[in-house]
């Protein structure tokens, strides 16, 4: 039995999002995620304007006069979420954990598929594979996987990515749109992305919260690893311990972008303490403009 304030959180969520999906995202999800291919649906007379190239010769023969070729999209696609459940996700200085953001994005790109008659699924990972939701369509599907990200309880506590595109590899034997929210605070997973990307339509959506980018000056601070337990004492107001922290995490940012573009990736970052919807429609209109 999920607790009373989940079920008002996994509703406020639901509410919230299908909103930004009927105002906003519906069509933009629908023209940079295209279907599989086109079907041919049936043949009509030529009209000024079409395009010959579409022209039905044999037909055109039988009568005597031109027809040409209506086809639809074939548009049923497989969305996957790689979900990172791991101890840092539940960090968070603003109003909603990083956690809390990944779970209002998967609701908002779900029910953006969702009535575009996609399917979705989600692999939940740390350093293993925690849950495996397969894909499938409708709303209550969609509330599930926003219920198991705010409220499944990972075993572990670490991030491993090369595992969960390694399992997603075994899965997902179709190709399909991956996104994969994580805060990225693990290394050595370019080569199983580099692999993963060629097969599939692949989104990485970075979640930072803005105290993971600077320190503030509060005097001596005791910072502990989520992931690891690793305690350390610092002191803030340390103009020299500000600086090497931000070059550090700066120097990290950099080198994740770079390896981002070294595989052609999309990519897009969301920080906790403003609105996912400019940056979502900002990649989601760059990335529509690179397709036409």
């Amino acid at each position: 039995m999920l607790p009373k304030e989940l079920i008002k959180k996994i509703r406020r969520i639901e509410v919230r999002t299908k909103k930004l999906v009927n105002d906003v995202f519906s069509g933009e999800y629908h023209s940079i995620f295209k279907g599989r291919g086109m079907d041919f649906l049936e043949v009509r007379e030529y009209q000024p304007g079409d395009d010959i190239r579409i022209i039905d010769w044999n037909v055109t023969a039988r009568y005597g006069y031109p027809f040409v070729k209506k086809f639809k999209e074939e548009r049923e696609l497989t969305v996957v979420f790689l979900v990172d459940a791991s101890s840092s996700g539940q960090f968070g200085t603003t109003d909603r954990l990083k956690g809390e953001i990944q779970a209002e994005l998967c609701s908002l790109l779900a029910y953006s598929a969702t009535k575009n008659n996609d399917k979705v699924g989600m692999i939940i990972f740390t350093d293993k594979i925690e849950k495996y939701i397969p894909p499938k369509k409708g709303r209550y599907h969609v509330l599930r996987l926003i219920r198991e990200v705010l409220y499944f309880q990972p075993q572990n506590k670490k991030t491993d990515i090369n595992c969960a595109l390694e399992y997603l590899g075994r899965v997902i034997k179709r190709r399909a749109i991956v996104f994969l929210l994580s805060d990225f605070l693990c290394s050595t997973f370019e080569k199983s992305l580099r692999i993963a990307s060629r097969k599939h339509d692949f989104i990485a959506i970075k979640i930072e919260d803005p105290r993971e980018l600077e320190l503030s000056d509060v005097g001596l601070l005791e910072l502990e690893d989520s992931e690891n337990g690793e305690k350390i004492m610092i002191d803030t107001k340390d103009p020299e311990v500000r600086k090497s922290f931000s070059d550090y995490v700066s120097r990290e940012n950099t080198n994740l972008k770079r390896m981002f573009r070294a595989i052609d990736l999309d990519n897009v970052t969301i920080l906790t303490d403003s609105s996912y919807v400019d940056p979502l429609i900002s990649f989601f209109r760059m990335r529509a403009k690179r397709f036409r």
